[in-house]
């Protein structure tokens, strides 16, 4: 298989694929060694105040109506919302690894792409038995994805697999999500449930090979598209990065009525009012810089991004804290 337009180039992406391998050889975490499940300090207390949502990070937790709730409201809701993003993570981790094992069956003998998928697999697998294990030990019976992408799951990871530009847009339309998420909450410095806390390590530093795979993997692959393909991804890029936030983020109306959420709160939450438009917009700084590069982002485009309230300005760095107005 030809991985890109030259060969320096394919070179290049075949040794960067190499240091992604052995990071993961050299530089992994497995759910039952790396997390003491039974230490009295990761012990999950149901009634821990440290379940409240933050004001600047979360949608929910933004709104008046939230933050006006009396404390062992706002932890219930709290507790129950990151169980259930667990719940939803682990369920996306499955999407990937069908869609990837697909991928990565097809490829060629000698494939450095081969060896690297399944060393993010192996790591997923471990993703979902953390996430499930965090739900299991909370205790609230979470149903996690929406009714609609839970019955369309497993087509939509078969699918992938053989659209492979498109699930590697799609597998950063549900990562970037978390991650930013993940990477806020621990920079910011609030209290965070001891063993949440620990979970949003270990992710982070393996997804962050990940991240850079799915990046890498797209600036190789969409050199070699002819126009007509790159213009059909370009109109893609922005539709499945608002699509997996939602569903990775906007909770079921089942969750509005748990909890006696008014409509208006729900809608300004997810995402009518400007706090939670500049959340939803802060998730994609880095894909707006990368969609950028590709030359995804054109005159026909660009309107798609601010449609779908995820127009913004771009990071220096994957990464970057959102320091700056967007």
């Amino acid at each position: 298989m030809t991985f890109s337009k030259t060969t320096t180039q394919a070179s290049e992406y075949a040794d960067t694929l190499l240091t992604l391998s052995e990071g993961s050889v050299h530089r992994r975490f497995d759910p039952y060694l790396d997390i003491d499940w039974d230490a009295p300090e990761l012990a999950i207390d149901r009634d821990d105040p440290r379940w409240v949502l933050s004001p600047e990070l979360d949608p929910l937790g933004a709104t008046s109506w939230y933050q006006n709730l009396p404390l062992e409201q706002r932890v219930e809701i709290g507790r129950w919302r990151q169980a259930n993003a667990a719940k939803v993570g682990l369920a996306f981790e499955s999407i990937l690894i069908r869609g990837m094992m697909q991928y990565a069956m097809a490829l060629p003998n000698g494939s450095p792409e081969f060896r690297y998928c399944l060393h993010e697999m192996t790591e997923e697998c471990n993703h979902i038995q953390m996430f499930q294990e965090l739900v299991n030990r909370i205790g609230d019976d979470v149903p996690g994805m929406r009714p609609l992408f839970r019955l369309a799951s497993p087509f939509i990871g078969v699918a992938g697999g053989y659209f492979w530009v498109i699930l590697f847009i799609g597998i950063l339309g549900g990562e970037e999500p978390i991650d930013h998420y993940q990477k806020a909450l621990l920079r910011s410095g609030s209290a965070t449930q001891p063993t949440l806390r620990r979970i949003m390590e270990i992710h982070i530093a393996e997804e962050a090979r990940h991240i850079s795979f799915a990046n890498e993997f797209l600036r190789a692959h969409v050199a070699r598209m002819n126009p007509v393909s790159t213009a059909a991804c370009a109109v893609a890029f922005p539709i499945a990065m608002r699509w997996l936030a939602d569903e990775l983020v906007k909770p079921s109306k089942s969750f509005a009525r748990k909890f006696d959420i008014p409509d208006a709160v729900f809608k300004d939450a997810f995402w009518r009012s400007p706090a939670s438009r500049q959340i939803l917009s802060g998730f994609f700084g880095d894909m707006r810089t990368l969609a950028d590069e590709l030359g995804f982002l054109n005159p026909v485009t660009r309107p798609l991004w601010k449609l779908l309230k995820i127009d913004g300005g771009y990071t220096r760095y994957r990464g970057e804290p959102q320091r700056r107005a967007s």
